[in-house]
């Protein structure tokens, strides 16, 4: 098929400041269907030649009006006030909302062309006419989806996890004890009950946007780091923590950070508040709050390079076979096929 693909984010490193998220996974999904005979053509702009210089994208379409397409790929974007809501010529407008509204008049309004909206942020809401809409099929990156909707997680490549040794990872030199990468975007109340505890008592840093951090005084914020600093922070880092907003753990979504970590050896603690939280990590790394959090650290600082330091890391590599990119790209087809067949018979999905 020949499918459109919205994205407001990029396919390689991109700039420092972006929250984009979807650079660890975005550009092996795409390949993945190329491999699988799709055709792609990009509906936003390059903002990898436009913003960061980069020609990662060159081998690839983009087209900023209205091809003919077989099916439209969304990843959901929603309302930023004083962003993407302002007029096109202002201060600081991103025009990634207006073109998704007009893709979706276009294309899935008026062509009736089969449509996948992944909502990855889960900002869709549960009463969105879309999700009731012939020939839409809403995917999200949950556990837990809301009713209708389908599941497809963030992918990682199957090379990675097939390659990593956990044997290496664990002898590789530490110098941090405790990492956490992202933003602050409603984790304020994560932040404060299993992480800024667990930093009073051992050296870290903190990558990321947070611009209300009064409340911390003793936490390291290193600010927003290239996204291949990321990388090399958790390689040298023994633990992190799976910080997640209420709306992502309530729902069982983990975000990127999980495995991220992990192929770089930097071992998860994940708050008992994540929904089906032992279907990510060990139940070793299982917290229930700051205390608790500090005393599994300080356990872990005590067996770096150990048999059991390889056995974690061993299960949580297991774990990342959820993610796995084959059972992903395949979930996002039936996504799509399952969208034809609602555009062919007219029912909502």
């Amino acid at each position: 098929m020949r499918i459109g693909y919205s994205f407001w984010g990029f396919l390689g490193s991109g700039v420092t400041d972006t929250p984009d998220g979807g650079r660890s996974h975005r550009l092996p999904l795409i390949r993945a269907l190329i491999e699988r005979g799709h055709e792609m053509v990009f509906l936003q702009s390059d903002r990898d030649r436009l913003e960061a210089g980069d020609p990662v994208a060159r081998p690839y379409r983009f087209d900023d009006g209205y091809p003919e397409l077989d099916a439209l790929v969304v990843e959901w974007r929603w309302r930023i006030e004083g962003r993407n809501t302002t007029p096109c010529n202002a201060p600081g407008h991103t025009c990634d909302l207006h073109r998704q509204t007009s893709l979706l008049r276009r294309y899935t309004g008026a062509l009736r062309t089969p449509t996948v909206i992944w909502d990855k942020d889960r900002r869709l809401r549960p009463d969105d006419g879309w999700r009731a809409s012939p020939g839409v099929v809403v995917c999200e990156a949950a556990l837990h989806p809301t009713p209708g909707a389908h599941r497809v997680l963030f992918p990682v490549e199957d090379a990675l996890l097939d390659s990593a040794d956990p044997r290496a990872l664990a002898r590789t030199p530490r110098d941090l004890p405790l990492v956490y990468a992202g933003n602050q975007y409603d984790r304020d109340n994560a932040f404060d009950r299993f992480f800024a505890p667990v930093a009073a008592r051992v050296d870290h840093r903190v990558l990321g946007k947070w611009t209300n951090t009064a409340r911390w005084p003793h936490i390291r914020f290193v600010g927003r780091q290239p996204f291949p600093d990321v990388a090399r922070f958790h390689h040298r880092s023994l633990a992190t923590v799976l910080l997640l907003p209420d709306r992502y753990a309530a729902a069982g979504q983990m975000t990127q950070r999980l495995f991220e970590a992990v192929l770089a050896g930097c071992l998860p603690l994940a708050p008992a508040t994540i929904r089906d939280v032992h279907r990510f990590v060990p139940a070793e790394l299982v917290v229930r709050d700051g205390d608790h959090a500090t005393a599994v650290l300080e356990g872990l600082l005590r067996q770096v390079g150990s048999a059991h330091h390889v056995g974690l890391l061993r299960t949580c590599l297991d774990r990342l076979a959820l993610f796995r990119l084959s059972e992903q790209v395949e979930r996002l087809e039936l996504a799509i096929t399952a969208a034809i067949g609602s555009a062919q018979s007219g029912a909502p999905c």
